[in-house]
């Protein structure tokens, strides 16, 4: 008997409870003269945003740069680590390996 009845309770499949996230570390070049995402610097995934790093401004394009580059919504994109500096480590839910590949190989 389980939860006061006879029959089991089913779980959760768990390929549904499987969330789909990145953690990707990346280098922010802020001030530039376009907003892109690609190339790779070493092991970094290279950000150019043309905010300038004051007052979270540059944190906030980073934010939409890589939920556009993604295909994701900004709330799905967090800034982990490094959010008062370049080297930055981000979370992206939702995002697959197959779209990092794509930005880092720069197409």
């Amino acid at each position: 008997m389980i939860n006061g009845r006879d029959e089991p309770v089913p779980l959760p499949d768990p390929t549904s409870m499987a969330t789909s996230a990145l953690t990707i570390d990346i280098l922010v070049v802020p001030r530039a003269s376009r907003t892109t995402v690609g190339s790779m610097v070493g092991d970094r995934l290279r950000v150019a945003v043309t905010a300038p790093p004051v007052d979270g401004a540059a944190n906030a394009a980073v934010i939409e740069a890589v939920a556009e580059a993604f295909g994701v919504r900004r709330a799905a994109v967090t800034i982990v680590r490094g959010e008062h500096g370049r080297r930055k480590t981000v979370r992206i839910e939702g995002a697959t390996p197959a779209v990092l590949q794509r930005l880092a190989s720069g197409r």
